[in-house]
């Protein structure tokens, strides 16, 4: 943690490229395993989107309370 703090303070820009890559990569991940549980169910191809979405959603108004 302290090396990504002094990385935030040193070199910002390779900061948040590095952390827009990470961010993109594991919505992409969770993309992935969503699809490859509901694949089998012959839901359409938005569903897997819609589900990765809506428990983002509720793992962000859990942590506000």
């Amino acid at each position: 943690m302290d090396y990504l703090r002094r990385l935030q303070m040193e070199r910002p820009v390779l900061f948040y490229v590095v952390l827009f890559v990470g961010i993109f990569v594991a919505f992409q991940l969770l993309l992935f395993v969503a699809g490859a549980l509901l694949g089998p169910l012959g839901l359409p191809s938005w569903a897997p989107l819609v589900v990765v979405l809506l428990v983002l959603v509720v793992i962000a108004r859990r942590q506000q309370r």
